[in-house]
């Protein structure tokens, strides 16, 4: 067993270390990050180009520069880490009592109102640890969707990459995948190693995307498609595969509005390599283990205002919540995760170790369940998701940020948001987009004025 912490952190990414230094600055201090890899950073140290830290730090960074502010915050704080290190399993120390009261169907055990949380961890110096905690972050980030769930026919030849693969062999390991090259899919990613492919001498032949618009931000596919000559092909995508130890090439189709290949519109593009930029998903593993409830759109989990999922004392931020469209919105969200999770320690200190949240001012369930006496918030007119899902009043800021994306691209749009029929704001939209993260900010006076609505709608008209 290792010793107990106040807050561990799942994860050294630009969620986890933003999250941290956060806590630690909202009086948390006995915190420890866990990060797989062998360096903090995550994704970042990797992701080479500029443009990251706009709004952050009100300039232009590089990945790696981006990630190092944290990095070096987290050191002057003294905050620990532990890295090359897997979270192995993740769950609350559980009792079982005989009682019905918060009992887990799936184990028949009581979940008690704010007990520990056990990280059982693995690396090669210390062997297995596990630690117990009041609260724990999740900021696992995502991972890519690969070549098996795209049911893309043909063999199984070398030269078939996921494009964050493809941008780590290139940008830290100096190896190019090939030199004629094919990207499926319009995500960000792809059309960043569109790029950057093409600056190391590749020729990128063209980026085919099935959907009728990009999956990513419109200042991608100008300085990265446009601004290089090469195609974006909507409603197009793979529909064979050749070669056998090496790619030959790949057979394009265009799609019809059901996402089908039409017939007599294959076209054979030689290459020697295919990226995949299909989507990304969050890294919810672990929080499945522990029960936590996650939603069928995100893939991320149903969290409150506070970003606590619905195990209480746990809580999600960045990529593994929801997939971001910029770094900075993720440090953002993490930092507003580190300063819930500090909060509901301090309750829980202030209440008694082991005896649950008894300061909140309104019932909570924990394990499986919700809170209760919540807000929800309800997507439709397009809005696919929100984030958060529910709000509740006692514990509303003044300001509550809420992030969502559309379906489809919308032209000339308002964003409304309705409290049960009655109208709180309305935003002119120009333009949106399935690859921008869109927002609107809720006002707690505004929300409450007519007395607590049962729910919020957020709509586009």
């Amino acid at each position: 067993m290792g010793k107990h912490k106040n807050l561990i952190i799942i994860g050294g990414g630009p969620a986890g270390l933003a999250a941290a230094v956060a806590a630690h600055d909202a009086g948390v201090t006995d915190i420890l990050i866990i990060e797989r890899d062998e360096r903090l950073g995550g994704i970042l140290n990797q992701c080479i180009h500029n443009g990251f830290g706009l709004h952050t730090f009100k300039e232009e960074l590089t990945g790696p520069e981006y990630a190092d502010r944290y990095i070096e915050r987290v050191k002057e704080l003294g905050i620990p880490y532990r890295l090359s290190t897997i979270v192995t399993d993740l769950k609350e120390d559980t009792v079982s009592d005989g009682s019905d009261e918060n009992v887990n169907p799936s184990d028949g055990k009581k979940t008690m109102q704010g007990c520990k949380k056990l990280v059982t961890t693995m690396n090669g110096e210390e062997g297995m640890v596990t630690y117990s905690a009041d609260a724990v972050i999740l900021a696992m980030g995502c991972r890519e969707r690969a070549r098996g769930a795209l049911n893309i026919p043909g063999t199984r030849p070398a030269g078939i990459y996921t494009a964050g693969t493809a941008q780590y062999f290139v940008n830290l390991e100096g190896r190019m995948p090939g030199r004629e090259v094919v990207i499926l899919g319009s995500g960000d990613i792809g059309l960043i190693m569109a790029r950057r492919m093409t600056l190391e001498g590749a020729h990128v032949q063209l980026v085919a995307e099935l959907q009728p618009y990009s999956g990513g931000l419109k200042r991608n596919i100008v300085q990265c498609l446009d601004d290089f000559g090469i195609p974006l092909m909507l409603s197009h995508t793979v529909v064979k595969i050749h070669g056998n130890k090496r790619l030959e090439g790949v057979t394009i189709a265009e799609v019809d509005e059901k996402l089908k290949p039409v017939p007599g519109t294959e076209k054979y593009y030689p290459c020697d390599t295919l990226l995949l930029s299909c989507g990304l998903l969050p890294e919810n593993e672990l929080s499945s283990q522990l029960g936590v409830e996650l939603s069928r759109v995100t893939g991320g989990a149903v969290v409150n205002e506070s970003l606590e999922t619905s195990v209480k004392g746990v809580f999600s931020c960045g990529n593994v919540l929801h997939v971001h469209d910029l770094v900075d919105y993720v440090s953002e969200e993490a930092a507003a995760a580190g300063r819930n999770a500090a909060e509901y320690i301090s309750r829980l200190t202030e209440s008694g170790a082991g005896k649950g949240s008894e300061t909140d001012e309104e019932p909570v369930q924990t394990g499986r369940g919700t809170v209760s006496d919540a807000i929800t918030i309800v997507p439709e007119g397009g809005v696919r998701y929100t984030v958060p899902v529910t709000i509740r009043p006692a514990h509303m800021a003044e300001l509550t940020t809420v992030r969502f994306r559309v379906g489809a691209i919308k032209k000339d749009v308002d964003v409304v948001v309705y409290a049960d029929g009655r109208e709180l704001s309305r935003i002119h939209k120009r333009i949106m987009a399935p690859g921008e993260m869109e927002q609107v900010i809720l006002k707690k006076d505004n929300v409450l004025s007519g007395g607590v609505p049962a729910e919020l709608k957020i709509t586009i008209e």
